[in-house]
């Protein structure tokens, strides 16, 4: 979609409206079509609720939202994944959220940026979803900043360096904060609550007091925001990095010439958890498959790109097998699947089904291959896959961000997305 179209595609309600709280108000006591968008992780979808659909923190501000205003006509969409980020979030923006032309977005990632670092590039690209909300969809923003136990049970908010970054943020923007790791903190001093009362299940994922919680905090923010009929608005300059306000999603399955051993598919309709099931968040993919020797296998995808990060997003699978990837000609290298802040040995080959083998279903594809890169020059990307009779190689998108992101085939030269921020097929 070029700018003209996507321009054209708004409503004039939509181009006229500010990003503003009081305007929302207005439209939903006057019995508009309102549509609301939940874009985070799994502490928006609601796993270990007893329900997600009706129980989860985002379940219960629909509730609230549809009881305080009945006049109005309200669609929600539920737009997260869980175990992802921002950095995925930021090439997931325009598909997931700003196709549905958004009157208000609700945003999670705190927690799953990682809540006590404050990392510049998880910044820049949580700051970038902010920014374009705001700047294009012309929808007013509630960040919520929900906890893990281990939050709660520090009895402090020092320390949580994300939080103060998103809080900062916050400021900037004039968004509304929903702050459920302060409301949960401040009621288990005061009594009120149980840690694992909220958290009867594990330490990550709430249970349904505990989504309740969530809910409050940001039903809260929403008051709030409506009463002072706060306004965002983006300030001139980006707070961090600008390298996210620019991204290609580059579809793989629109590529003119695949290598051998490479076919057009659809994402599979079954997994292991239904955040993430990428039927739901993929439009199609490529898949290469093993074969049984002498026939060899799937040929390598060659691609050519412009950007200071990549990152490759797909699908994990019980039947995926290994891959490696070549940047300008050398090969990448992981920790062999050490934790955070841990050293293992290095590897060369990435297994496409560590995930979907480890939550034993298929779930999502996330490789992120380079940040820091000259976004000046073009880079070659090689992926080979190596795999045996029987597995599979699935990917939907080479995704790219910097100052003019592109991808195209190393040859014979045919540009896949040229258009900021054009949500794919």
């Amino acid at each position: 979609m070029g700018a003209v179209a996507a321009l054209l595609a708004w409503t004039p309600r939509q181009l006229l409206a500010q990003a503003s709280f009081a305007h929302f108000d207005q439209q939903a006591r006057s019995g508009d079509r309102l549509n609301v968008v939940f874009f985070g992780a799994s502490l928006t979808w609601g796993a270990n609720a007893s329900d997600p659909q009706q129980t989860s923190y985002r379940a219960v501000v629909a509730q609230r939202l549809e009881a305080a205003y009945p006049a109005a006509h309200f669609k929600f969409f539920d737009a997260a994944i869980g175990g992802t980020n921002s950095q995925l979030g930021a090439f997931r923006l325009d598909r997931d959220v700003l196709r549905h032309q958004p009157d208000l977005v609700f945003l999670d990632f705190s927690a799953n940026d990682d809540i006590y670092s404050a990392s510049p590039e998880t910044l820049a690209s949580y700051e970038a979803i902010v920014r374009r909300i705001i700047t294009e969809a012309h929808a007013p923003v509630v960040q919520v900043i929900l906890p893990f136990k281990g939050d709660v049970e520090r009895g402090s908010l020092k320390g949580f360096l994300r939080r103060d970054a998103h809080l900062e943020i916050a400021k900037a923007y004039h968004t509304a904060v929903g702050d459920a790791i302060e409301l949960a903190q401040r009621r288990v001093k005061a009594g009120e609550a149980k840690l694992d009362v909220l958290w009867p299940h594990d330490g990550v994922h709430p249970g349904d007091l505990g989504y309740q919680l969530f809910a409050d905090a940001a039903w809260s923010a929403l008051q709030t925001a409506i009463q002072e009929k706060r306004a965002c608005v983006a300030p001139p300059q980006m707070l961090h990095a600008s390298t996210y306000l620019q991204v290609r999603r580059a579809s793989l399955a629109e590529l003119d010439h695949l290598p051998s051993g490479w076919q057009k598919t659809k994402p599979l309709v079954v997994s292991a958890f239904f955040d993430m099931l990428m039927s739901r968040w993929l439009d199609d993919e490529v898949c290469a498959a093993g074969a049984a020797a002498p026939a060899g296998g799937a040929a390598p995808l060659r691609l050519v790109f412009r950007g200071s990060m990549a990152l490759l997003l797909g699908e994990s699978t019980t039947k995926s097998g290994n891959y490696a990837v070549l940047l300008d000609g050398k090969p990448l290298e992981h920790n062999g699947g050490a934790g955070k802040g841990e050293k293992g040995a290095a590897h060369s080959q990435f297994d496409a089904g560590q995930f979907a083998k480890r939550v034993n279903g298929n779930a999502y594809l996330v490789n992120v291959l380079a940040e820091g890169l000259d976004d000046s020059v073009e880079h070659t990307l090689e992926i080979k896959p190596l795999l045996q009779a029987g597995e599979q190689l699935r990917l939907e998108s080479v995704c790219v961000a910097g100052a003019k992101p592109e991808v195209r085939l190393a040859a014979p030269v045919a540009i896949v997305s040229s258009d900021k921020g054009a949500a794919p097929k």
